[in-house]
Formats: structure tokens, sequence, C-alpha cells
């Protein structure tokens, strides 16, 4: 059960990181709520809903690979959010 609490935090925290890192660079540069701003928040918050509910599916042969592709994707997913938000600067 820990690895799956530990799961959840590390989606909560990468993404919601993510959304945050946003806000900063949209005060450094002036700017509030910008179109691509806005298009990365929705994605994160996205994500966030479709990887909590990978996390939580029941009907799961093997856990530990489950688990592992859901690290994964929540990797990738990170990664493309991180370059969005490299091109908002």
């Amino acid at each position: 059960m820990a690895s799956i609490k530990n799961l959840k935090k590390d989606i909560n925290n990468v993404l919601g990181d993510i959304i945050e890192g946003v806000y900063i660079v949209e005060a450094a540069n002036g700017t509030t709520h910008s179109k691509e701003g806005t298009a990365i928040i929705d994605e994160a918050i996205s994500s966030f809903d479709e990887l909590v509910a990978k996390v939580n599916k029941n009907d799961v042969e093997n856990k530990k690979a489950h688990f592992k592709d859901v690290r994964k994707d929540l990797e990738t997913k990170a990664t493309k959010l991180v370059e969005d938000l490299n091109n908002l600067v």
C-alpha cells in the first residue's frame, strides 16, 4: 500500500510543480492567464486525473507492472509539459 500512496504523492507533486512553474513564469514575464499557460495547466490537470484513475484501477492482473507503467506515463507526460513550460519562457 505504501507504494500506491507514494505514487499518488509523486503524481500530485510533479504535476503541481509544473502548474506552479507556469504561474512563476507568467509572473516573471508580467503576463497572467496566457493561452499557452492555460493550455499547460489544463493538460497537467487532465494528466493528473488520468493517472490517478489508472492508479485506482482495481481489475489489474500484475499490479507491479501496472504501477511501473503508470510511473512511465507520469515521466512521459511530465517531460512533455516541462518542454512546453520551457517554450513559454
